[in-house]
């Protein structure tokens, strides 16, 4: 069983930033791929970001593609999301994932473990 904590978000200006954490408890933590997803109010939930078990590998949605930088910390088992130039598209309930895998997992479903979600509001 893998627990994750989500900690960060909160509320800043377009044009701001914000740094997510994913702290992650019970396996050994380079096994699991981690992916960030976002939901906002009258939509799906949508991938954000993905990291590899190494950390080596990243994908990211075209929508934060060079604004959002996903990492990770195994010795720290946490797993950051900095999000720079934010917009108010970007507002939505975040949550971290975490799948017994090492490469790179874009579909929801895939994951087995969630954290519990912060919100993320940008405001214009």
């Amino acid at each position: 069983q893998v627990q994750l904590v989500e900690s960060g978000g909160g509320s800043v200006q377009a044009g701001g930033s914000l740094r997510r954490s994913c702290a992650a408890s019970g396996r050994t933590f380079i096994n699991y791929g981690v992916g960030w997803f976002r939901q906002a109010p009258g939509k799906e939930r949508e991938f954000v970001a993905a990291i590899s078990g190494t950390g080596r590998t990243t994908y990211y949605a075209d929508s934060v593609k060079g604004r959002f930088t996903i990492s990770r910390d195994n010795a720290k088992i946490t797993v950051y999301l900095q999000m720079n130039s934010l917009k108010p598209e970007d507002t939505a309930v975040y949550y971290c994932a975490a799948v017994p895998s090492l490469g790179i997992v874009k579909v929801d479903a895939n994951y087995s473990y969630w954290g519990q979600g912060t919100r993320v509001t940008v405001s214009s």
